[in-house]
């Protein structure tokens, strides 16, 4: 999958693309593992073995990463919120992984994800193009085409069938969608956009109404385990 990317990469690099957005799930792919049965197990061991390692323990993430475009590493985000049966396999995200960077092109954060509606549904158009009006801003939401089961692939198995589309800060549509299979979408960002959407709607501005309605966002690690010590060192060999 790597070799892919580099080639996928390549190839918006030859179009003149300054940013570059992979689906969700690209590198290590969508949750399809079974049950907690012995089979179930062998399928999570290997899908474990094929993940990035972090000293971090068992416990999987949906993640992604940022490189500038030197590739170097910048940060990443985890998925806040897995959904379905991929609460069985991944972990939740926590505040700490919310960034936005600050990039010659502008600031550029993800967040996994805001639409319910990544699937085969009309409406994930709609959703998206919502979106960006509410936002101001240029939300790329890459997908793919994921099937429900490996075990018989056809029409009628098929949970996403794509539907990547690239829509302007006014909601306008300037790619996509594309239901076609496999394909690299592009277009041009007039970064001047944002400010005149936020002339009609500033969500986190002057149309927003902080003492009314507010948001609290910690951006604190959340441990599972913590350790109240009442009085002195703990004995024995844990630190």
């Amino acid at each position: 999958m790597a070799d892919k990317a580099e080639r996928l990469l390549a190839e918006a690099a030859s179009h003149g693309s300054q940013l570059v957005v992979f689906p969700e799930a690209f590198a290590g792919g969508c949750v399809i593992i079974g049950n907690r049965t012995a089979k179930g197990r062998e399928e999570f061991r290997k899908y474990h073995a094929s993940a990035i390692d972090v000293p971090d323990g068992y416990t999987l993430y949906c993640t992604i990463l940022f490189f500038d475009p030197q590739g170097r590493y910048l940060g990443k985000h985890r998925k806040v919120m897995p959904t379905a049966l991929e609460r069985v396999i991944w972990g939740f995200g926590d505040g700490l992984t919310i960034p936005v960077f600050d990039t010659p092109i502008g600031k550029i954060g993800v967040e996994i994800y805001c639409a319910p509606t990544a699937d085969a549904r009309d409406t994930w158009q709609a959703s998206t193009t919502h979106i960006a009006l509410e936002g101001g801003y240029y939300p790329p939401p890459p997908e793919y085409v994921f099937a429900g089961t490996d075990d018989d692939l056809n029409p009628n198995s098929v949970v996403c069938a794509g539907g990547s589309v690239i829509i302007s800060p006014s909601g306008n549509v300037l790619a996509g969608p594309n239901y076609d299979g496999e394909a690299l979408i592009s277009a041009d960002l007039d970064l001047e956009e944002i400010a005149r959407a936020k002339f009609d709607f500033d969500v986190v501005g002057h149309y927003s109404r902080p003492e009314v309605v507010s948001l609290t966002v910690r951006d604190n690690p959340s441990n599972p385990v913590t350790f109240a010590l009442t009085s002195g060192k703990p004995e024995g060999p844990y630190k």
